[in-house]
């Protein structure tokens, strides 16, 4: 009984839980959403909307400049101060703005070069590009909201925000799937982030009033100069990963098939449902930890806690998905899906690889470590594109999940000996 009161009065059984319910909440709507998909546009329309996201986290990481953690800083540490935020807030919505309208002309005047590019010669949405244009700068003020109302401390009204964005998607997917099928998922993806516009003006006005808050006369460059310090990762992280994965999903359709980019699409949509365990923890209660870790032991610290008390539980849940895979697979998509049972070894296999690298990669970001990030991130990159185009020529689509094991190995490999003194 002492050691169970222990561990529900710890710190990270108290931030774990926190996030619980809303995590729990993202998952269900996914697999339901997933098994709309699968069941409606089936394998071949799955690959197209995977194309999609991909492409549209590179715009997100374009248009919001990478500046979402550097807004949760400086709100956090000028809550008290109204001018300063007055200016921080004017800079990032003034800056916003202008790029928004710059990339949402291009997508709106360039739509039909957008999507031979994205979803290949053979189609044209040519529309979804121009619906995006309109949509993108409601899309990504929403994002800047979400930030202001973390950085304020409202962290309660962050999980709100999650649970009805999560349920507004399931909505508007399922009416759009229904209605207009592939065209129908492809819209729901750009249209569903837009809406929460709309939900965290709402929750953000009760905090402060955002219209007096932005000013043009108090644009501050200097602000605009700290933020860039996070643009810089993000154009690496943000742009060029989902770049690489566009270009690996197009030659899989070229070399191998839709269907079978489709498999994989389903696949990284089930690894992206239990990650997101390992994500929260680390960016909720590891990441803080780092940032104030100044000596190697007290970093080292925190990363085996890591290590020992996540780490094996994380080993045992991978373990149990790949026995049941068979009934995931069934359950989650349609018999179409069936291949895919094939390709949770690898994916598993590199995404604990993952995890344990991740830990060791928010040193970066807890220390500013910028160019050492860009350098080991276009590494990774670099192997998973050239391994996955090697691969696939020899073992087909299992070669994608492959190459993200290996990418992963030599990630690890390269992180441990470059942090080797906070781990030994």
């Amino acid at each position: 009984m002492k050691i169970l009161n222990k561990i529900q009065s710890s710190q990270l059984f108290k931030i774990t839980s926190l996030n619980g319910l809303s995590i729990l909440i993202k998952i269900g709507i996914g697999l339901i959403t997933s098994k709309v998909l699968a069941v409606l546009i089936g394998p071949g329309g799955m690959a197209l909307v995977g194309n999609l996201r991909n492409f549209m986290t590179s715009v997100e990481s374009i248009s919001s400049l990478g500046f979402q953690n550097g807004i949760v800083k400086y709100v956090a540490e000028n809550e008290e101060n109204k001018l300063e935020l007055k200016k921080i807030i004017s800079t990032i919505f003034i800056s916003v703005i202008g790029v928004t309208l710059f990339v949402g002309s291009g997508l709106f005047f360039f739509a039909p070069y957008w999507s031979q590019k994205v979803f290949g010669s053979g189609t044209d949405y040519s529309y979804v590009f121009r619906i995006l244009a309109f949509t993108l700068p409601f899309y990504i003020i929403s994002l800047y909201l979400v930030a202001i109302i973390n950085g304020l401390g409202k962290f309660k009204k962050v999980i709100y925000l999650n649970i009805i964005g999560n349920t507004i998607g399931l909505l508007v997917t399922v009416f759009f799937v229904w209605k207009f099928i592939v065209f129908g998922a492809l819209v729901s993806i750009i249209v569903t982030p837009s809406l929460l516009f709309f939900v965290s003006l709402y929750f953000i006005s009760s905090e402060i009033p955002i219209y007096h808050f932005v000013n043009l006369k108090i644009f501050d460059t200097k602000i605009f100069k700290n933020l860039s310090h996070y643009l810089l990762m993000a154009m690496v992280s943000g742009i060029l990963g989902p770049l690489v994965l566009l270009v690996i999903r197009n030659h899989v359709i070229e070399d191998v098939g839709l269907k079978e980019a489709g498999f994989w699409e389903a696949i990284s949509r089930i690894s992206t449902y239990y990650l997101l365990f390992i994500n929260t923890l680390l960016t909720v209660y590891y990441y803080p930890k780092l940032v104030v870790s100044k000596k190697a032991k007290e970093t080292k610290s925190v990363i085996w806690s890591f290590y020992k008390n996540v780490l094996p539980l994380f080993a045992v849940g991978l373990f149990t998905i790949y026995f049941l895979r068979n009934w995931i697979v069934t359950i989650l998509f349609s018999s179409d899906f069936e291949p895919v049972t094939n390709l949770f070894f690898w994916q598993l296999a590199g995404d604990f690889l993952k995890s344990v690298s991740w830990i060791l990669a928010l040193q970066f970001f807890a220390k500013k470590m910028t160019r050492a990030f860009i350098i080991t991130e276009i590494l990774s990159l670099t192997v998973l594109l050239t391994s996955s185009f090697y691969f696939v020529g020899i073992f087909g689509i299992k070669g994608v999940v492959m190459a993200h094991t290996l990418t992963y190995f030599v990630y690890l490999t390269v992180l441990g000996i470059y942090f080797r003194k906070s781990l030994f």
